[in-house]
């Protein structure tokens, strides 16, 4: 059953927890999906419902600035697309640069006159974590610019037992997933339809 990582919900959202606003938003979904990865699962993670709604994304953000309160942090660093609106809500609260990286010849990386300084202590965001490929690339893109990293704040942790980064890391919620390649897929054998979503960039895979 997922648990959400912080056992009260901190004041916000309503006082709803992370996992009832997505679910209220629909940005949860049930049914036979084919994720990036050629994958197959039975549960769908739309973060464009939870994030399209201001209020809830400035909570997102607040939650995400205050889980790493106690650490010195001077830019806040996201992946596009959904990366960039966190990065900036999060940024807004800690009153810190907030930036983000895109897809260049298929690595992510810094565009747009964004720059990370030497020893610049850097906090990455991302919204779901499935599979950890892109915060890996985020961390390599702090460490090519030998800035430090903070940590990892994220809205969703998908993996089944939580991905180690090798920094603090620190999820708003914990929802772990089960997927399956299509061989294995039950979903497929029971003759269920299958949905392709968010095709331009992930559900995602990150």
């Amino acid at each position: 059953m997922p648990l959400s990582s912080m056992e009260t919900p901190p004041a916000g959202l309503e006082m709803k927890s992370i996992l009832e606003v997505m679910k209220s938003t629909g940005a949860i979904t049930e049914g036979h999906f084919l994720l990036t990865s050629g994958r197959h699962s039975g549960v769908y993670l739309e973060k464009f419902r939870l994030l399209e709604n201001p209020e809830i994304l400035d909570d997102v953000g607040r939650l995400m600035a205050e889980a790493f309160g106690e650490e010195e942090t001077d830019v806040v660093l996201g992946a596009a697309v959904g990366g960039v609106l966190l990065s900036y809500a999060t940024a807004r609260v800690l009153k810190k640069r907030g930036i983000f990286a895109e897809r260049v010849d298929g690595r992510l990386d810094l565009r747009r006159g964004f720059v990370l300084h030497q020893n610049e202590r850097v906090l990455i965001v991302e919204d779901i974590v499935t599979t950890g490929g892109s915060v890996e690339e985020l961390i390599q893109v702090v460490e090519g610019h030998r800035a430090r990293l903070v940590g990892i704040a994220c809205l969703v942790d998908r993996t089944e037992k939580g991905v180690d980064f090798g920094h603090l890391t620190k999820p708003l919620l914990r929802y772990p997933s089960v997927s399956w390649e299509s061989r294995d897929c039950p979903l497929c054998k029971s003759g269920i339809p299958i949905e392709s979503r968010g095709r331009t960039g992930k559900e995602e895979e990150s």
